[in-house]
């Protein structure tokens, strides 16, 4: 059993200060595989240090250096692919086909933004009008400085490529603290790290909890940039900890995604996208789409073809080709699910799908759940459930789709599943929603930005967006 006790700073191996050791399990199997440390202050302290002794070279090394490191981070990816994704479904439980194309998008991002490195030197100094006769300006972008990046575990190595790519594209130094419950594939940041001979202190790699790693990174006064992707209360939490000191702070949160439906639609797709908004990855989805609403007129018609899609998945062991539903991350998560079941049944809500998928007889599986006419005052309706549930309302036009889709306290992501693309593109105009994919699945290509409105978080990743995310601006003006 591997034992992750130690800590990665400045490019060295270190014992954690840290004495206690968590679990790390193999959701399937529903086994121990791993432990790791949950981390000190100490490790911390030692890896901010680290990092601010990096920095001034790093910065000072220039965008085609660093987009060149960049290269050879998501070449050595590329060369561990099999390992990597082994691994990851070993770790996540996700099925083997979804952790291929995580590490193929996160190659990919670290490959984008060592373009965008490149492209930052080129933008350097230029002009800027000012409007005014006499005088000239040009515009020069800064790192930000020493970036404390904290991820989940739902999407181990590519949550993590959309900010340790950008931040280190922009000539930040990073202290990084991956998920506690998935830190098995993002060892292998650090230890990629070594063999593309990164500069010591550029990446640090800190194992640990929220509590003994999370809270004193984010209160960190070495810390001058931190990005956080998880819960909305722990979300809070970084946001009040960036306060003092007025430190930059990018968050990317829950969400409560719609998918409209409109009566002209591709059933068939339709039930693939439907499908796919809300199984994919078990449901473990920040963008899952779990709020059906589907126009009144075909709404028993797709009901039918969803069913039947899902009497199809294959509940299984993530590492078997065959399996295209894996168990949820952990018995917390599992037990997190079931509750909002049993708060389904309280509600009087029966779901149509509970006994259409075999499971098996381990694991931390949760069969898929649809409900129908589910109130709107449903805490299923309402809150992040983060699991294979959907909820579901026929209305009677777009209107009313494009209410209730508004009508919630997240505007992270969206899909519209529409016959007419003008009337696909014209309803995602009037969504309140950061991402909307009009009869397509969710993609998440680097070039575009990626986060929320309302309670779905502040900034963007990917993208510029997601680069000037990393960036401080400064304008320099002299006379004509």
């Amino acid at each position: 059993m591997q034992a992750l006790t130690h800590q990665f700073i400045d490019n060295r191996w270190i014992a954690s200060r840290g004495e206690r050791r968590l679990p790390v399990t193999d959701p399937y199997h529903d086994a121990p595989i791993a432990e790791v440390t949950a981390g000190a202050a100490e490790d911390v302290d030692a890896a901010v240090a680290a990092a601010r002794r990096a920095l001034p070279a790093w910065r000072a090394l220039g965008g085609e250096a660093r987009g060149a490191y960049l290269d050879a981070l998501a070449e050595a990816l590329a060369a561990r692919r099999d390992e990597l994704e082994a691994l990851s479904s070993r770790n996540n439980g996700k099925p083997r086909a979804e952790a291929a194309q995580d590490l193929a998008d996160a190659i990919a991002c670290y490959r984008h933004y060592a373009g965008e490195a490149r492209a930052l030197d080129a933008r350097q100094g230029e002009p800027v009008a000012t409007g005014e006769a006499d005088l000239v300006s040009r515009r020069y972008q800064d790192p930000a400085g020493v970036a404390g990046l904290i991820t989940p575990w739902n999407f181990p190595l590519v949550s993590s490529a959309w900010k340790l790519a950008p931040a280190l594209a922009a000539g930040c130094t990073v202290v990084f603290k991956p998920s506690e419950v998935t830190p098995l594939p993002e060892q292998a940041l650090a230890e990629i790290a070594l063999a593309i001979e990164l500069p010591p202190g550029v990446l640090n790699l800190v194992h640990g909890d929220g509590q003994r790693v999370g809270a004193p990174l984010t209160a960190h006064p070495g810390i001058d940039k931190l990005s956080f992707t998880g819960s909305n209360p722990v979300g809070e939490a970084v946001m009040a900890a960036a306060a003092k000191g007025t430190r930059g702070v990018s968050l990317e949160l829950g969400g409560k995604s719609p998918i409209l439906v409109t009566e002209d639609a591709d059933l068939e797709l339709a039930a693939e996208l439907v499908l796919a908004g809300f199984c994919y990855n078990a449901g473990q989805m920040c963008s899952a789409t779990s709020r059906l609403l589907v126009h009144e007129a075909i709404a028993d018609e797709l009901h039918a073809r969803l069913d039947a899609a899902i009497a199809e998945l294959v509940a299984g062991d993530p590492l078997d080709a065959a399996t295209t539903l894996g168990p949820l991350v952990n018995a917390a998560q599992r037990d997190r699910v079931e509750g909002y079941l049993a708060a389904a049944e309280a509600e009087g809500l029966a779901p149509t799908t509970a006994e259409r998928v075999l499971l098996p007889d381990h694991g931390h599986f949760v069969a898929p759940r649809v409900y129908r006419d589910v109130s709107t005052d449903s805490r299923l309706w309402r809150e992040e459930i983060f699991g294979p549930v959907l909820c579901a309302r026929s209305v009677r036009d777009d209107d009313e789709a494009v209410a209730l889709a508004n009508d919630s306290d997240f505007g992270l992501a969206a899909t519209v599943v529409a016959g007419d693309p003008a009337r696909a593109a014209a309803l995602a105009s009037r969504l309140t929603a950061g991402n909307v994919w009009c009869n397509t699945y969710q993609v998440a290509p680097p070039g575009l930005g990626w986060g929320g409105m309302k309670a779905s978080g502040i900034g963007r990743e990917l993208g510029r967006a997601g680069l000037e995310a990393y960036l401080e601006t400064r304008y320099v003006t002299l006379p004509a």
